[in-house]
């Protein structure tokens, strides 16, 4: 299982959340950035449809996969 953290950070005059190197749009404070995050959060942990998907790798090359929508992530909010 994919681990997933998103972090509270001061960005841009005010607070977001951030995944990675990913910003979200910027909160006027710590207290509703870290709402949307933990709401974020959530939703990805929610389950979806099994579904076929295609995708383009690095090397220019398609896959198909089906993507089961049982497979979801842990998640993870700090700050």
């Amino acid at each position: 299982m994919t681990d997933v953290t998103y972090k509270v950070v001061e960005h841009d005059g005010g607070w977001a959340y951030k995944l990675g190197d990913v910003f979200s749009e910027t909160f006027p404070s710590h207290d509703a950035a870290r709402a949307a995050a933990d709401r974020v959060a959530q939703e990805q942990r929610a389950p979806g449809e099994t579904e076929a998907i295609q995708y383009q790798d690095e090397k220019g090359r398609w896959h198909d996969e089906t993507a089961p929508g049982s497979d979801r992530p842990s998640t993870d909010v700090v700050g």
